[in-house]
């Protein structure tokens, strides 16, 4: 899917009226949604911890406390970008220290360009560990065929006296004469002698 057609959830965390605003017009439902604006830090856990966002902007401070921390623990989710948009004063010793948790930082006062071009930068951040959520799924499923390959052999060993090598052996013949994989074949394995 062409970065163009995809579609990006969004939670805004912001108690400025103008930015709300200018945040609105920025993000398209064409493009983003949904779109879910909150006013403090409390309020915006508690949609977090409801569903899972592609994106979180941060336009700190905020009435409850500076968003540092909570852009941190949205990174540690690996599925969401993070954006923090902080004053210009504090800019260096902020991004300091959210940068190595991959968190984006922004100085303010900013415009809509430069906003337009962060949300760039959230898509292709996002669309990185949409990849790497792929990796981590396919690496635990082939770990998860070995667990059950290995009990097929342990069972094969301890049933049928066979060694080790002609567990695997038998287990891989069966697969190949029945056109089916060794993973169900292991099931099979377990489901008659378990």
């Amino acid at each position: 899917m062409s970065l163009e057609a995809r579609v990006y959830s969004v939670l805004v965390v912001s108690s400025s009226e103008t930015f709300n605003s200018a945040a609105t017009d920025l993000l398209s439902p064409s493009r983003y949604q949904p779109v879910v604006f909150t006013s403090n830090i409390s309020e915006a856990k508690r949609h977090f911890a409801e569903r899972s966002f592609d994106f979180v902007i941060i336009n700190s401070p905020l009435p409850d406390e500076s968003g540092t921390r909570f852009a941190i623990d949205c990174c540690s989710s690996m599925t969401t970008s993070v954006l923090l948009i902080i004053r210009s004063d504090i800019y260096a010793e902020i991004h300091g220290k959210v940068v190595v948790h991959g968190v984006f930082t922004l100085p303010k006062p900013t415009s809509k360009a430069v906003i337009m071009h962060a949300l760039g930068w959230l898509s292709s951040s996002r669309e990185r560990l949409r990849k790497l959520e792929k990796k981590t799924l396919s690496v635990e499923d082939r770990m998860k065929e070995i667990r059950i390959i290995n009990r097929a052999k342990i069972l094969l060993v301890s049933e049928l006296h066979m060694t080790e090598q002609e567990a695997h052996r038998y287990i891989e013949k069966q697969a190949m004469d029945a056109c089916v994989s060794k993973c169900e074949i292991a099931e099979n394995i377990i489901k008659t002698y378990s």
